[in-house]
């Protein structure tokens, strides 16, 4: 049996959203057609991949081995499509992922020196989608920001480097030179805990485990603007805080405040001449220690 992909994209929709009629707004179908588009799949596959009742919708244990299986499969078909459609145009090309405050040009510089022919083009990414710009090949390698799922990514770590905290000017911890996560614990986190554990594991203590949500963030941008107003804090790397400078909000080093690691990844399964050509050259200039 082939797996129509098309089934399996409406099959994600669903089960990322959970509801049948928000699916098919975000697939601009109508929900019938989604519905016998949904059982034609259970019935190529021999099981339901829904729990329907007066809940709602719920995944089976079918569907969620589906939907584990899914997303990865579906990208790597887009990443099929992408490279192929480069290779048409007869230029050997690599997309070179990067995170906000991290320098590529010592790496593609000597990258450039050693395969001259070669096209290449920066990506910047998010914590968001740092490894799905690799998954679905919109990157052929990228410089990332630990952690990350590694599951199908080659990964080479680069440099490690500090984290600050983000204050507002005015704020009462800015006549400081450094502070501690007790002095933070008590202040609003723009960020998900996880990504600040040692944050986490202090203030939620405290608190308890309720905290005021956290509105979607996608941009380093974001978080500035939300900081100078004084909507919260956020911890960022060295790098990033020394290349976002405005003169109304304030970095402060964290003492007990583990560093932020760096990293190459790539697909484990591509070992191109220019992917490894670049890693050669992103280590040998950027992985060193930094301060």
């Amino acid at each position: 049996m082939d797996l129509d992909l098309r089934k399996l994209r409406y099959f994600v929709a669903v089960a990322e959203e959970l509801h049948f009629g928000r699916a098919a707004e975000r697939l601009h179908i109508a929900q019938p057609a989604l519905s016998r588009q949904i059982r034609s799949l259970e019935e190529d596959l021999g099981a339901e991949v829904f729990d329907r009742d007066r809940r709602g919708t719920l995944l089976t244990a079918a569907g969620e081995q589906l939907l584990e299986d899914a997303v990865p499969l579906l990208a790597s078909a887009r990443a099929l499509v992408r490279r192929v459609k480069l290779a048409a145009q007869g230029t050997p090309t690599l997309t070179i992922g990067f995170m906000p405050g991290i320098t590529v040009t010592p790496a593609t510089a000597v990258f450039t020196g050693r395969q001259p022919s070669a096209n290449v083009r920066l990506l910047r990414t998010t914590w968001d989608d740092q490894v799905e710009v690799l998954l679905d090949g919109r990157a052929d390698v990228s410089i990332v920001r630990l952690p990350i799922e590694q599951h199908g990514l080659e990964v080479r770590p680069l440099f490690q480097e500090p984290r600050v905290v983000l204050l507002p000017v005015g704020h009462l911890l800015t006549e400081r030179t450094s502070v501690s996560i007790s002095d933070l614990a008590s202040e609003h986190l723009l960020q998900d805990p996880n990504a600040v554990p040692e944050w986490r594991d202090v203030a939620l203590e405290l608190r308890g485990r309720r905290r005021p949500e956290v509105p979607a963030i996608h941009q380093v941008e974001e978080k500035l603007e939300l900081v100078a107003t004084g909507a919260g804090i956020a911890v960022v790397p060295l790098s990033t805080a020394n290349f976002y400078t405005r003169p109304d909000v304030v970095p402060l080093p964290v003492e007990d405040i583990r560093p932020n690691e760096v990293a190459l990844a790539w697909v484990a399964s591509r070992h191109t001449p220019l992917i490894q050509d670049f890693v050669e050259a992103a280590t040998e200039t950027l992985g060193r220690p930094r301060a």
